[in-house]
């Protein structure tokens, strides 16, 4: 997944958010579960604290007794971190102070003498340390014994460690953290699947250009969800069209062909019947027209075989049929082809035009060679992901070569430097056109073996 990709943008934003929303609704839940377990925490102590006021008053007797039944059996337990407490306030004193078997001798700091405001049922809440030095929540209320308030008042007091709600709260916390972190990997890993399937449609169009550039296929012919059908339809449309422009193109060539050679056939024929230095003048500027025509309807041709969406040719067929065809023509020089070249290389474009390539090309060094001719084929990969593959052929014999300024000069139309060899020296510049038509290039070297190495580049599939 790269990072300029769509998926990686989508993939990219789903985790960012999922970072994010997860942890604050995490902190959303335990907040609430916290406020929950320590409202409880709250509720149980008052409640205990009623019923040991409760249980505890008794309008018969001159003071209050030890509850009999609180319904909390830690309070029987020596520390237990619950806690119960009667003492007697104002109007009271001198009287004695009952506490639960859970405290034994000890006693607890009360709210009410540390002016601790009590809230709207009369309770007053406390943080205080126990016996054996833990945190509690102390809950108080001031009381008259039999309810009159001209009575004596005692201080009602209720305990519980702040240990107990702390220890469930750190629990579920945990709990939490493990559950949520599940599902964040969930969501991430169900996303990266989403992303994936959902972008699958463009992996398929992406497989179908490559058959139609590649010569396997014509058109796009997938099944595609109804959002990509519209492009799917462009591009088809598209690719009709550019076949049709080509097919026009070429007929109006052939067109401009056929109109072209009667009128020259019929200036020339009448030149001929004259011998007048004029007549000599028009049949030279006549066969002059026709080359320049031929060469630019030529031009106008491979122009528009370029221009075809999926075209392909396998270059070693090609070359090997070469190959045998001209060690038969040069069998005199007993001159030797020797071809390096990949069975799985295709040139991105027309056989015709490969073959006029590689046969000037081959056939030009099989004229100079003293005895072997190399045909070397490479493939050279796209720059990017994108990036259109290239190939290089490769020409060299082991001739005499040419001089840097032979080189330079040699490739223009019709130029040749040896008389004696056959030819029209059309060869090099046609192969120089051709490769212009699909973009390639073409160069002069010199040669390992001694003679001219003649380099061309080409798409490649």
């Amino acid at each position: 997944m790269r990072l300029n990709s769509l998926a990686f943008r989508l993939f990219a934003t789903a985790v960012l958010w999922t970072l994010v929303a997860l942890p604050l609704a995490g902190l959303i839940i335990f907040s609430l579960y916290r406020q929950e377990v320590d409202s409880s925490f709250d509720e149980r102590i008052k409640t205990l604290l009623l019923v040991v006021y409760t249980d505890s008053s008794d309008h018969t007797q001159a003071e209050p007794g030890a509850p009999r039944d609180v319904g909390e059996p830690l309070f029987e337990i020596n520390h237990s971190g619950w806690y119960w407490q009667i003492k007697p306030t104002e109007g009271a004193e001198g009287r004695r102070t009952l506490v639960s078997k859970s405290l034994a001798s000890e006693t607890l700091a009360s709210p009410y003498e540390k002016a601790v405001a009590p809230d709207t049922f009369g309770v007053r809440w406390t943080l205080a340390k126990g016996p054996n030095g833990q945190a509690l929540r102390v809950a108080e209320m001031i009381q008259a014994l039999g309810g009159d308030e001209s009575g004596p008042r005692y201080s009602y007091l209720v305990a519980g460690p702040v240990e107990w709600p702390q220890a469930r709260v750190a629990a579920f916390r945990a709990r939490l953290v493990v559950a949520l972190s599940l599902v964040g990997f969930g969501l991430m890993a169900l996303t990266l699947f989403q992303v994936r399937f959902g972008l699958l449609p463009l992996r398929e169009i992406e497989r179908g250009l490559t058959a139609i550039r590649t010569g396997q296929a014509s058109r796009l012919e997938s099944k595609l969800p109804m959002e990509i059908e519209p492009l799917q339809t462009e591009i088809n449309a598209l690719i009709q069209s550019n076949q049709d422009i080509i097919e026009r193109a070429r007929t109006q060539v052939g067109n401009l062909a056929h109109g072209l050679k009667t009128p020259l056939a019929v200036i020339t024929n009448e030149a001929r019947e004259e011998k007048s230095p004029l007549a000599v003048k028009v049949q030279e500027q006549v066969q002059l027209m026709r080359d320049q025509i031929g060469h630019y309807l030529d031009r106008a041709q491979m122009a528009a075989r370029a221009g075809v969406i999926g075209r392909a040719t396998d270059v070693l067929p090609v070359a090997q049929s070469l190959k045998r065809a001209l060690e038969r023509i040069y069998r005199d020089k007993e001159v030797s082809i020797v071809i390096d070249c990949p069975e799985a290389i295709r040139f991105q474009g027309e056989k015709q035009d490969l073959e006029e390539m590689l046969g000037n090309l081959v056939d030009n060094a099989c004229k100079w060679a003293d005895s072997t001719v190399h045909l070397t084929v490479k493939a050279l990969p796209g720059e990017g992901r994108t990036g259109r593959q290239r190939l290089t052929i490769s020409v060299e014999d082991d001739g005499p070569g040419l001089t840097a300024e032979q080189r330079q000069r040699i490739g223009k139309r019709g130029l040749r430097l040896d008389e004696t060899k056959p030819g029209s020296g059309l060869g090099l510049s046609i192969v120089s056109d051709i490769a212009t038509s699909y973009t390639g290039g073409f160069s002069l070297e010199a040669s390992p073996l001694g003679g001219l190495l003649v380099r061309l580049e080409l798409p490649a599939v």
